[in-house]
């Protein structure tokens, strides 16, 4: 190869390798901003998911300890309209963070929920007909007591999913 045909392509080369440069740097550049995006994506994810799950174990644990104490409260005649509030208070807050929670975590962790729920409102509506002096049979305070300890197992399998998919292990 000649001299001024080696000296042509090495200026071609120079050229190209000059114009082409920027384009390159620039699609390096996105390729990294995508996914330094994704991985935040990610990360907010599992952060909204995390504080779903710490606002549902809250709320949840809350109205089941409310309903056991409203319970134990009309068991033992002293049910207020304090105790009344604070049970409605409680269960709002525990509809609230389900609501919420519905459109972030995996229908997995939606399922436990629901058993759980199953419980805590059928006991709830327990509660209430014999609050208002309209118990069916069998529904007394001492019975929803017991009714309410099949709660406890649902609660810890909901927790035990939560962690997992957390990747929270022991």
């Amino acid at each position: 190869m000649s001299a001024a045909i080696a000296a042509m392509i090495t200026a071609v080369v120079g050229v190209l390798g000059t114009l082409f440069a920027p384009l390159i740097t620039s699609w390096v550049t996105k390729r990294q901003r995508t996914a330094e995006s994704r991985v935040e994506d990610q990360r907010r994810l599992f952060e909204d998911r995390r504080t779903a799950y710490t606002s549902m174990n809250r709320a949840t644990g809350h109205f089941h300890t409310l309903l056991k104490d409203a319970l134990h409260r009309t068991r033992d005649g002293v049910y207020t309209d304090d105790d009344r509030a604070r049970l409605e208070e409680g269960r709002r807050d525990y509809r609230d963070r389900y609501a919420e929670a519905q459109m972030i975590v995996p229908e997995a962790v939606l399922d436990s929920s629901r058993e759980l729920n199953v419980v805590l409102a059928s006991v709830d509506a327990a509660l209430k007909r014999i609050d208002r002096g309209l118990p069916r049979d069998g529904e007394t305070a001492g019975q929803l007591l017991l009714d309410l300890k099949a709660a406890d197992p649902k609660l810890t399998a909901m927790h035990r999913l939560m962690r997992q998919d957390l990747g929270v292990s022991d």
